[in-house]
């Protein structure tokens, strides 16, 4: 076991090691990025099963970590009784540079601006009614209510006697 770690340990070094080499550029000069953000959160989903969600803007991929210029904000998804809450941590822009889609199963949150650029798909956990959504944003915490459609009982035959 302490040999699996160790060449984990190894193998996260050597990613870390090329994921901030600074490439040059043709005339010499040194081209910079950043910031890196990653992270991820764990927590148990309403059947019981672990839910690991990453965020930030370093996405592992089989050749190694890929660098993209926006950022996946951590976000919750809540279904409630009668309604879906969805909460993003979008800290530093404004207000109006939020830009919300909804559609019946899906939510997409982006930012774009100079200094800040996030972008979130998700995937609703229930049908919703995308007129009935409501946001809030406040101390770099946006929160969108959105509620369930009701879904229409289907008609039954009934024999006649």
């Amino acid at each position: 076991m302490d040999r699996f770690f160790r060449d984990l340990d190894e193998m996260m070094q050597k990613q870390f090691e090329d994921l901030f080499k600074m490439p040059k550029t043709g005339k010499g000069e040194v081209k910079v990025y950043g910031p890196y953000v990653y992270g991820f959160s764990y927590t148990l989903g309403p059947d019981g099963k672990p839910m690991i969600q990453e965020f930030g803007n370093v996405k592992p991929t089989r050749f190694g970590p890929k660098l993209r210029e926006e950022r996946e904000p951590l976000v919750d998804i809540m279904s409630e009784k009668d309604e879906v809450v969805v909460t993003a941590e979008l800290p530093g822009v404004e207000k109006t540079d939020i830009k919300l889609n909804v559609a019946e199963d899906a939510l997409t949150i982006s930012v774009d601006t100079e200094k800040h650029k996030y972008h979130k798909e998700l995937k609703l956990p229930a049908m919703v009614d995308s007129k009935s959504a409501k946001a809030s944003y406040k101390n770099g915490v946006l929160e969108v209510r959105l509620r369930k459609k009701v879904e229409k009982p289907k008609g039954e035959n009934v024999p006649i006697e």
